[in-house]
């Protein structure tokens, strides 16, 4: 380790709240597909800043859309209109098919908004529900509220959360989360492909299931389209994969593709029920900057063909990682969908993510044994041949240690 770098995070570590255990590298820039250290050491990017830079580093369209913005106006009250919301959220309708939109500064306050939202609904009908049904092993956010409903008992350990208002049902089995139900049940809320949760996709049937248990006890469903949304499964959001339609969702992650931006949307009938002036509010949610990135992110999509493009890329992924798996026993299968995938294997694999660090590949997990996949999603086929023999080196490091 050079000796800027060790100045730099011992001063970090000095300085900083320590709530992440940080890999030894200082980030400095990025071009495409590719991140920089601050010594010049070339890294190729497989995790996006965990899903958020879909469309690469060093973006010019994108730069110039946010510094065009930022000469105009950055920053103004909800109090008042502004251009960029106004287009940003008319577009996002388009592509969601969704009827109204909320935008918030990260995914977890969208998360928030929508447990609010839908509390409001019942509320609003005099039967005071509050329950929430949630899954097992799901993730939501770090906030008090959206960590209720995060199916993972270590997230939520020492800290005070509505766990009495929340049951965690069993993931793709929707007799589980009918046995939940209650007459105080307002909300079924879970991820159409679980990030955190193991990268196993939500089966058809079972959203098929859970959305019909919901019409026929007036429950509200609530998709989490965070990580899996924004094209990384091949369609705008995954939920569109399997024609059901949640009655609120939320986004972030590459909505803004690197600016911190969220949103939750609603239906029309889902709106007339829920929040009205005065319930709900943020000071930054939306602000002339922040949509104007939302704006410009739809419409590269759009033009540059994103979900197509990873329709196209996904199954040379697939393949590059299956032929990988096949090749070692510690790996016990892949699973996920699009460009969010997932090796599973049978021991941790802390030591294969600093392997491949060291030789120039970043990577993350998704709970102690899996390897998680999210990259930027303008991929190409070279990129992936690159990955993957960085990773068989790192694998076969791990072996023979």
């Amino acid at each position: 380790m050079e000796t800027r770098t060790k100045e730099l995070i011992a001063q970090a570590e000095q300085d900083l709240l320590h709530t992440y255990n940080r890999y030894q590298v200082v980030l400095d820039r990025g071009e495409g597909v590719y991140l920089y250290d601050i010594e010049g050491k070339k890294y190729l990017d497989f995790v996006a800043g965990i899903a958020v830079f879909a469309l690469g580093y060093a973006n010019q369209e994108y730069n110039d859309a946010l510094k065009a913005q930022i000469d105009k106006l950055l920053h103004t009250s909800n109090y008042y209109y502004n251009v960029p919301a106004i287009e940003a959220a008319h577009k996002l309708k388009e592509v969601t098919g969704m009827d109204r939109v909320f935008f918030t500064n990260s995914g977890a306050e969208a998360v928030e908004g929508a447990i609010k939202s839908a509390m409001k609904v019942h509320a609003g009908k005099g039967k005071g529900r509050s329950e929430i049904i949630a899954m097992e092993h799901s993730f939501h956010g770090r906030t008090i509220g959206a960590l209720s409903v995060t199916g993972n008992a270590h997230y939520r350990e020492d800290f005070e959360t509505i766990d009495s208002q929340v049951r965690f049902a069993r993931f793709n089995d929707a007799e589980s989360v009918r046995s939940l139900v209650t007459e105080n049940t307002c909300a079924v809320i879970l991820e159409v492909v679980p990030g955190e949760g193991g990268l196993v996709p939500a089966d058809t049937q079972f959203l098929k299931d859970v959305r019909a248990l919901c019409d026929e006890k007036g429950i509200l469903l609530i998709f989490d389209e965070i990580q899996c949304g924004m094209g990384r499964t091949g369609s705008m959001f995954a939920f569109q994969n399997h024609g059901v339609k949640p009655d609120i969702m939320t986004c972030a992650k590459a909505l803004g593709c690197g600016v911190p931006v969220g949103a939750f949307l609603m239906t029309e009938e889902t709106a007339a029920k829920s929040l009205v002036p005065g319930d709900h509010g943020t000071t930054y949610g939306g602000n002339p900057f922040a949509a104007a990135a939302v704006r410009e992110v739809l419409r590269q999509y759009e033009v540059r063909r994103i979900p197509e493009h990873v329709r196209e890329i996904a199954p040379y992924f697939e393949q590059k990682l299956e032929k990988i798996a096949a090749g070692h026993d510690c790996i016990l299968e892949r699973r996920g969908c699009g460009l969010m995938q997932g090796l599973v294997f049978d021991r941790p694999v802390a030591p294969v993510i600093r392997a491949a660090m060291d030789k120039g590949l970043i990577l993350i997990n998704a709970g102690a044994n899996i390897l998680r996949f999210v990259p930027p999603l303008i991929i190409e086929k070279e990129h992936i041949d690159e990955m993957e023999k960085i990773l068989e080196a790192a694998i076969c490091e791990m072996e023979e240690a």
